[in-house]
C-alpha cells in the first residue's frame, strides 16, 4: 500500500523544518508523497515547506484544522493517508510500522498511537505517560476506538466513504469524531508502541491537568453525544 503524508500547518515556521527533515529522512519506498497544507499562514510556513525536495505544498485559505485535514485528503493519492502535526517528530520506524500493521490486519482502517513531548519538563512528561497508560488505554479498550489527530494513518477509501473530516468541528474532538465514524468501516487500532514526539506547548501554556481533562472530556462527549464539548480553542504559537 502506498502512503500519502499530510501535514496541516498554520504559522508553523518555527517547528515545520524539523518535522519535514525527519519525514524526508525516514521516508520509505511506500511513501508516494508528502503534502504540507498551508492553512492561511501569514508567516513563512509555505516557503519552509517548499525548500524541501519531494514535499508538495497545497493552500487552504479557510483557516481551521479540519479544513486543512480535508484538503490534504482531497489532495492525496496514496492508498493510506497518514497525518502528523507540524510540530511532530516521527521515529525511524514510523513508516515501516504503518506498512506492516496494515499488511498484517486487512480489516484495519485506521492506526493511531500516543504522543510523548520533547519540550516538557520531566515531571510533566511522566504525567503524560501515566495519562496514556493508566487512563487513555483502558478507555480505548472499553470504547473500541481512539485516534490522536497528529499521529494516525487511515485507508483513503475509508476516509472518503465517510465523507472525510467534519469541518464544523473547530479543534477539540475532531480526532475522536473521525475515529468513531471510521469504526463503522472496520477496526480502528490504537497502539502505545506507535508513538511520536510532539511539542507540549499547549500543555505548557494552559497546564497539563487542564488540557488533559479537556481532551478527555471532548473524547467522551464525542463518544456518547457525537459532538465536541468545547467549541472554541486558542492558537498556541
Amino acid at each position: 500500500m502506498t502512503i500519502s503524508v499530510v501535514v496541516p500547518a498554520y504559522n508553523e515556521e518555527g517547528y515545520l523544518c524539523d518535522c519535514l527533515r525527519l519525514l524526508t529522512q525516514y521516508r520509505t519506498p511506500d511513501v508516494c508523497e508528502i503534502i504540507v497544507v498551508d492553512n492561511a499562514s501569514t508567516d513563512t510556513t509555505a516557503q519552509v515547506a517548499s525548500s524541501f525536495s519531494g514535499v508538495r505544498v497545497v493552500h487552504e485559505s479557510r483557516k481551521g484544522l479540519t479544513q486543512a485535514r480535508q484538503t490534504g485528503l482531497q489532495s492525496a493519492h496514496g492508498d493510506l493517508v497518514a497525518y502528523v502535526d507540524a510540530d511532530t517528530h516521527i521515529p525511524a520506524h514510523w513508516f515501516c510500522s504503518i506498512s506492516r500493521e496494515f499488511a498484517l490486519h486487512p480489516n484495519m482502517v485506521c492506526l493511531s498511537g500516543p504522543y510523548t513531548f520533547y519540550d516538557l519538563p520531566l515531571p510533566q512528561r511522566m504525567a503524560s505517560y501515566v495519562f496514556w497508560r493508566a487512563l487513555a488505554l483502558p478507555v480505548y479498550h472499553c470504547v473500541g476506538y481512539m485516534v490522536v489527530g497528529g499521529n494516525f494513518a487511515a485507508k483513503r477509501s475509508a476516509l472518503e466513504s465517510i465523507g472525510g473530516f467534519d469541518s464544523s468541528i473547530a479543534f477539540y474532538g475532531e480526532d475522536t469524531d473521525i475515529a468513531r465514524r471510521l469504526s463503522a468501516c472496520g477496526t480502528v487500532v490504537f497502539r502505545p508502541a506507535f508513538c511520536v514526539q510532539s511539542s507540549g506547548r499547549r500543555f505548557s501554556s494552559h497546564g497539563i491537568v487542564r488540557i488533559g481533562g479537556t481532551y478527555m472530556l471532548n473524547y467522551l462527549s464525542e463518544v456518547f453525544l457525537h459532538r465536541p464539548f468545547t467549541r472554541h480553542y486558542e492558537d498556541i504559537r
